[in-house]
């Protein structure tokens, strides 16, 4: 009888323990989907900020990386729907390889300033859809940066971090390494034909890593996105001075995908390859009707150039990117005989930074047999793909709609971040490019 009652105070004592962990859990789920609740990635905070972008000002495509100790600045720039002037502010945070923030204080990685107004904006001009367009480069005069490692860049309204507007990655790099590496198809018989396999080696003749397994680092991303980033290789070969990654069970191997699809709406009055309409609502606001997609998913491998999910903003017939660009509500659709019962697909792409969202969304329609989805995006040149997510699980899924090629081009970063002994941040000490076709 006694044994009975001490297996009953057992039970129930794991069913409080089980209770107050799934309050816990609760209430840190609904801190999470709180509007103002920061997070440490690409994100969005208000439905009124649309075409973030950030990059580094060489080039209208570069990254979001600079190089420390060179004049090298980085543009962040938005639009804000609601038009009119907002007193924008922006400020740095310094985070790990993981994207954590670190325990600095802002003076430990900060010099100048630790805030900023955003004071340079425009009115839309010539566009129906009003629009306000803000604008700051950095680092500056201002606000300049002590470390290297990962950044985030968060914009706040009226001087007040408890109302984010956006956050954005960006990183700062020093070259105290040297990666030498290639992209092949990968050595797994079973993943032969549709992923990517990268191989490299760091060399660190004039850098002391005395412990590479422990303090080394190595994140590798495709195409610039987070979303299906490799974390935590370790060398397979270690010599004097040198390190070696080359695995073939498929550690370092990328589904290939397939060349992003595009459309082209810079222009209204013409329709260029994959516009099927354009027309103005009852709202006064412009339509794009793209012609259906088709399916990819058996079909052969074609290279067709693309920018790897990119997009950039353009107008054919205004004369200020910026501020005379117009927005389009932008109808996708593809053919499909059935709903799937147990996930979604999704519109994807750089313009919702690689996010399922509900804007990227698609609906099933059993009308017209098929998914679709009306996304407002600003006139210019889009990149994108279809993605399926099912239920429960993280990853996206390319191959449903899109087919998996081991041939197709795409772009690799390979990030190396070093932990010195007696230091508590990841540097990020070396940075190379790679392509899966250019060598």
């Amino acid at each position: 009888m006694k044994l009975k009652s001490n297996k009953i105070k057992y039970l129930l004592s794991l069913l409080l323990i089980l209770l107050l962990n799934i309050g816990e859990i609760r209430a840190q789920d609904d801190d999470y989907v709180k509007d103002n609740f920061i997070r440490y990635q690409d994100w969005v905070y208000q439905s009124n900020i649309k075409t973030v972008q950030l990059r580094e000002t060489s080039y209208e495509l570069a990254p979001a990386i600079i190089e420390f100790g060179t004049d090298q600045k980085l543009e962040l720039s938005f639009d804000d729907l609601d038009g009119g002037f907002k007193n924008y502010n922006y400020t740095l945070i310094h985070c790990d390889a993981a994207w954590v923030p670190t325990d600095f204080v802002q003076t430990e990685y900060l010099s100048g300033f630790f805030e900023d107004n955003i004071s340079n904006y425009t009115y839309s001009t010539n566009t129906l859809q009003s629009y306000t367009h803000y604008k700051v480069n950095f680092p500056n005069n201002n606000m300049n940066l002590s470390k290297t490692g990962n950044y985030i860049v968060l914009v706040y309204e009226n001087n007040s971090k408890e109302n984010p507007v956006l956050s954005k990655r960006f990183m700062v790099y020093q070259n105290l390494v040297t990666i030498t590496g290639n992209v092949h198809q990968a050595s797994s018989a079973d993943e032969y034909f549709n992923k990517q396999e990268v191989d490299f080696t760091i060399y660190h003749t004039s850098y002391n890593l005395s412990n590479p397994f422990a303090d080394l680092k190595i994140v590798i991303t495709q195409n610039n996105r987070w979303d299906n980033a490799i974390y935590g290789m370790k060398p397979m070969f270690t010599k004097q001075s040198e390190l070696t990654f080359d695995y073939d069970d498929g550690t370092n191997c990328f589904e290939g995908g397939n060349e992003f699809r595009n459309f082209d709406d810079k222009s209204l009055k013409f329709y260029t390859q994959y516009i099927q309409k354009i027309y103005k609502d009852s709202s006064s606001l412009y339509r794009v009707l793209l012609i259906p997609d088709e399916l990819r998913t058996f079909k052969r491998y074609m290279q067709n150039p693309d920018l790897n999910g990119e997009f950039y903003i353009r107008t054919q017939e205004m004369d200020n990117n910026d501020n005379e660009a117009d927005y389009c509500l932008v109808h996708f659709f593809f053919p499909y005989d059935n709903p799937l019962a147990d996930g979604n697909f999704y519109v994807n792409g750089k313009f919702s930074d690689w996010r399922l969202t509900k804007e990227n969304k698609m609906a099933y329609n059993s009308h017209k047999l098929g998914y679709e989805c009306d996304i407002y995006l600003k006139q210019g040149f889009y990149n994108y793909q279809y993605i399926y997510a099912q239920d429960g699980k993280k990853t996206q899924d390319v191959t449903t709609i899109e087919g998996n090629h081991w041939e197709t081009e795409n772009d690799y970063t390979i990030l190396v971040y070093h932990r010195k002994i007696g230091t508590y941040y990841d540097q990020l000490i070396g940075v190379k490019k790679l392509n899966s076709m250019r060598k």
